[in-house]
């Protein structure tokens, strides 16, 4: 990862600096990509939302204020917008996607792919039983493999909270995946 201020990267943002957008969607748009992935049921829908999120910065670059929280906390800010706005969406349209879409295979090994689809589809599922700062700190930490420090920044508070926010998370994950019934201890 390209290492910048993200508040000089901005400021050029800010002054239509196309080059700076760039920045900003390479160092963010898998964290942000991860964020959809593990909420909504569809690689496409994910990647649909994490453009819009981009879209959107490029919209509203003008009036971004750091206010002591870095770049990423807004943008998952404005991910959390759109996905409540998919989700209100989602429950007004049917279901489109033909069957055969879902089923098209993108590995040499089908049955290695189901069982990572299924690992994945628990691990959505179970995501979902989780407050939004415990999500957001066993993606961050586990998946997007994040330091305590960083969470901190992005959660606006202290390491040693997001210490405890882990541990918690981390029980309550185990807690909700057996729900799910897809742990076998």
């Amino acid at each position: 990862m390209i290492d910048f201020d993200d508040a000089q990267v901005v400021q050029r943002a800010q002054a239509g600096d196309r080059q700076a957008f760039g920045l900003l969607h390479d160092r963010y748009h898998q964290a942000i990509y991860t964020y959809f992935f593990y909420r909504v049921n569809d690689v496409s829908t994910a990647e649909d939302l994490t453009a819009e999120v981009f879209v959107k910065m490029v919209e509203k670059i003008d009036k971004y204020r750091p206010k002591g929280k870095p770049v990423l906390a807004w943008l998952y800010t404005i991910a959390r917008n759109l996905l409540t706005d998919h989700y209100r969406k989602e429950a007004r349209t049917p279901e489109m996607l033909a069957l055969d879409e879902r089923l098209v295979s993108r590995s040499d090994n089908p049955a290695q792919e189901a069982e990572r689809g299924l690992d994945e589809a628990c691990l959505r599922a179970a995501l979902r039983h989780l407050t939004e700062k415990q999500r957001l700190v066993i993606i961050g930490k586990f998946i997007e493999k994040r330091s305590n420090i960083e969470m901190a920044e992005i959660l606006k508070c202290k390491e040693g909270a997001i210490k405890s926010l882990q541990h918690r998370a981390l029980a309550a994950l185990r807690r909700a995946i057996e729900k799910e019934g897809c742990y076998e201890p």
